[in-house]
């Protein structure tokens, strides 16, 4: 009986201490990741999802933008090609990731997010010159 017990109890334990696996479609890479798969993709979707006038003040060539606070962001993203790679950026990776996440949810299949954002694109784009 006890050890019927204690098998319970460390099935429970090996079950519930595990890290739950989820499988995702969003990717968070640096700059020369990111830079590097939107060279190599053709006519690559660019999602600036900053305000419009952050994206007044610098953005990534040949971006849309379309903002993530904004009321009609769901309804915009869905003009995209959620079976082609969308190439997710902000100010600093905070509401990119939250929007790679909405547009994971809407049926996106291969998300990038930029890790650091725009601040971090800038910094290295710098650094290269």
């Amino acid at each position: 009986m006890k050890s019927k017990i204690l098998f319970s109890l460390i099935f429970l334990f090996t079950l519930f201490s595990g890290k739950a696996q989820t499988a995702t479609n969003i990717k968070t890479v640096e700059v020369t990741a990111f830079a590097k798969e939107i060279k190599t993709t053709q006519k690559p979707q660019i999602l600036d999802v900053r305000t419009p006038e952050e994206f007044a003040t610098g953005h990534i060539d040949n971006a849309q933008n379309i903002d993530w606070q904004g009321e009609n962001f769901v309804k915009n993203v869905e003009k995209l090609n959620k079976n082609k790679p969308v190439y997710v950026y902000c100010r600093s990776g905070k509401r990119s990731l939250k929007a790679s996440e909405k547009l994971e949810e809407l049926g996106f299949k291969n998300i990038y997010n930029l890790d650091g954002g725009f601040l971090k694109w800038n910094a290295e784009k710098q650094k290269a010159q």
